[in-house]
């Protein structure tokens, strides 16, 4: 009897897929991502409908929309329900043996269902964010080397390239032009740093500390941190896909890469966070390596509903109908070659309360409520002529932004249906770390 093919999930927080060699990026942050795309089957334009960490997990390990799993927010009020399909737990009803090396599990209850093994290296650090790659590895590897004689999935969660971005030494000016100084007083790329509502805690507490006695003033400084963190954290996913090959264990595992949600630089007035439903924060990598499928890119849009029964179909675990998503075998076997779907939704409802609406060509952003950066609040994109987000259309084409809304509109409205919600779920729901935020904001004096 032929063994079930074993599967490695792994998922790097904030890292959006343009700065990767892979998806064009000049900079050469992802040397061991770049030979695995050459290996795997890349999706081009795969996106996260739910941002940041705690709704986007939940909708990878699901299956499904925000709206029917009902995690809408980071830090909300609402657990994981029981009843919603999950991941994890499927395969192990199918007689894998699971792992998790994460930190998730113990802030949002109910994903460390399905689990055999849930280990937390982040529990060492006082900052679980600060947790490191070579910490996670010093966990995975030896996990393999025990447990490669029986069907697993393992799935590893690294944190490097989230705020702060604070590699090694020696990865912190890899990629700032020489000559170039981070503390210039000319440069004011940074002047409106303080308008994030973490700006000045950020800037006392980690990017000052950087150059002690000095002041960070050059946003493309900050920028190459954020690189250099992906670099080393390409370092550890190379020693993990070196592990695989070492133990024999490449023929029979699939291999998929990831990240939850991106993280903006200093556009759009975001600095270096994941607010706003722009391309920095929802488009992402997705690599599948499968040693039966031929590499191969895919041009057509998929989502992070996809993955868990794409997981599942691969390894021969029938989907739950509950689910939303489509595998995406056909796709990464070259036996489709038809789009899935025309538009993704996506929502965000920790610092701004949106929806958005993704097409191959188009982005279409609606507020709920103002956000304190003062964002218009409908918002159209052409991606095609403007990748980078920074001319709103929705004046210039009332009847294109008219039709995108009804769209979005009309897709909310179908899913609140089928849960019997009455009210919009982020209305319902309310902001979190934004309302906490807005809460301890001093009041100006009048």
């Amino acid at each position: 009897m032929e063994s079930p093919l074993n599967a490695v999930l792994i998922v790097v927080d904030t890292l959006r897929a343009d700065h990767l060699g892979c998806y064009g990026y000049r900079r050469n942050t992802s040397p061991n991502l770049d030979a695995l795309a050459g290996q795997s089957v890349l999706c081009e334009q795969h996106i996260t409908p739910a941002i940041p960490t705690h709704p986007a997990f939940a909708t990878l390990g699901s299956g499904q929309y925000s709206v029917t799993h009902g995690i809408v927010a980071h830090g909300g009020r609402i657990p994981l329900r029981n009843t919603v399909p999950w991941l994890p737990a499927l395969l192990q009803k199918a007689g894998y043996t699971t792992c998790a090396i994460d930190n998730l599990a113990p802030w949002h209850h109910g994903f460390g269902r399905g689990y055999e093994y849930y280990i937390n290296p982040a529990s060492r650090r006082p900052l679980s964010i600060n947790c490191d790659s070579r910490d996670i590895n010093n966990r995975a590897i030896p996990w393999l080397e025990q447990n490669r004689e029986e069907p697993f999935f393992l799935f590893i969660h690294y944190w490097d390239p989230h705020t702060p971005y604070m590699p090694p030494r020696a990865y912190r000016r890899l990629f700032y032009e020489d000559g170039n100084d981070p503390c210039d007083p000319g440069n004011t790329s940074l002047k409106q740093l303080e308008r994030h509502p973490l700006g000045r805690i950020w800037r006392e507490n980690w990017l000052n500390k950087l150059v002690r006695g000095k002041t960070v003033t050059d946003a493309a400084y900050v920028e190459a941190l954020y690189d250099g963190e992906i670099r080393y954290c390409d370092e550890a996913i190379g020693q993990v896909i070196e592990t695989l090959d070492r133990l024999g264990l490449a023929e029979r595992t699939l291999l998929a890469v990831t990240s939850d949600h991106g993280e903006m630089m200093y556009r759009h007035g975001i600095f270096f966070d994941h607010h706003g439903l722009y391309e920095g924060n929802v488009h992402v990598p997705l690599l599948v390596r499968h040693p039966a499928l031929a590499p191969r890119r895919v041009p057509h849009l998929t989502a992070h509903v996809d993955l868990a029964p794409t997981l599942l179909d691969f390894c021969g675990v029938e989907a739950p109908a509950e689910m939303e998503g489509c595998s995406l075998a056909p796709l990464m076997s070259g036996t489709r070659d038809t789009p899935l779907r025309e538009f993704i939704v996506c929502q965000e409802c920790t610092w701004q309360m949106k929806w958005g609406l993704r097409t191959l060509d188009h982005k279409f952003i609606l507020a709920r409520q103002p956000d304190f950066y003062g964002t218009p609040p409908r918002e159209l994109y052409d991606l095609r002529e403007d990748p980078h987000e920074f001319h709103n259309l929705a004046g210039q084409q009332p009847e294109l932004a008219r039709r995108c809304e009804i769209l979005l509109e009309d897709w909310a409205a179908e899913k609140m249906r089928a849960r019997g919600l009455t009210r919009d779920p982020l209305l319902a729901h309310g902001l979190t770390l934004g309302r906490e935020w807005q809460r301890r904001r001093p009041r100006k004096k009048t």
